[in-house]
C-alpha cells in the first residue's frame, strides 16, 4: 500500500475527512488524527464494509507543554463542541501529559514524550502506529512502520517499553470479531 492509496482509503470514511478539515480550527500544537479510525477504515474498505463501521472512537493526539489538567480539559471541551454534530466519539489527549497518569491506569511507568508522534510510536501494535494531520500547506502522514501490516491486515506486537501483552491480546481479539480476515501474531 502506497502513501497515496492509504490517504485515498482513509478519506472514504466521512468522519476522517471532516475531522481533518476541522482539526486546524482547534489551533492545538502538533495535532494528529491517529490509529484506529485510520487503519480500521482501511480494513473496512479491504473487506467490503462501510468505511466507518466498527470504529469505536476517533483519537486525536497533540503535544502542548502546558501539562495541566485544566489546559487539556479546555482543549477537550473545545473539541467536543467542534465535533458535536458528528455523533461520533472523539478522544483528544495531550501526549505531554501521558506520563502523569499512565502508571496509575496501567500499572507500568511511561517515560515523558517530546512530541505527539512519540505517542504513536508507543501503540501496542505496528498497524496502529499511524497518524495524519492536515494544515494549509499539505497533508502529512506519520507511519514509522509503513502500511504493509495495515494493508495485509496483520496485527503485530510493538514491544516497546510499555508493551502490555494482556492489552494487546484483548484489542486483537476484539478486532478479530469485526475483521475475521486478520492475522494476529503472538504477543
Amino acid at each position: 500500500m502506497t502513501r497515496a492509496e492509504f490517504l485515498e482509503a482513509i478519506q472514504r470514511n466521512p468522519f476522517n475527512r471532516i475531522l481533518l478539515e476541522r482539526l486546524p480550527a482547534l489551533a492545538l500544537p502538533d495535532c494528529w488524527l491517529v490509529s484506529g479510525s485510520l487503519f480500521q477504515t482501511v480494513w473496512n474498505t479491504r473487506t467490503g464494509q462501510r468505511p466507518d463501521l466498527h470504529i469505536k472512537d476517533y483519537d486525536v493526539f497533540y503535544f502542548d507543554a502546558d501539562t495541566s489538567y485544566a489546559a487539556e480539559d479546555r482543549a477537550i471541551r473545545r473539541a467536543a463542541e467542534l465535533f458535536a454534530d458528528l455523533g461520533v466519539m472523539v478522544e483528544l489527549r495531550n501526549q505531554a501529559r501521558v506520563h502523569l497518569w499512565y502508571e496509575e491506569k496501567f500499572g507500568a511507568p511511561y517515560p515523558p514524550l517530546s512530541r505527539a508522534t512519540d505517542g504513536i510510536d508507543r501503540f501496542l501494535m505496528h498497524n496502529a502506529q499511524v497518524g495524519i494531520r492536515a494544515n494549509a500547506d499539505a497533508t502529512e502522514i506519520y507511519a514509522p512502520r509503513g502500511f504493509d501490516d495495515i494493508f495485509h491486515m496483520i496485527v503485530r506486537p510493538n514491544r516497546t517499553a510499555n508493551f502490555l501483552p494482556d492489552k494487546y491480546r484483548e484489542k486483537a481479539l476484539r478486532w478479530k470479531e469485526h475483521w475475521p480476515e486478520l492475522t494476529i501474531l503472538p504477543a
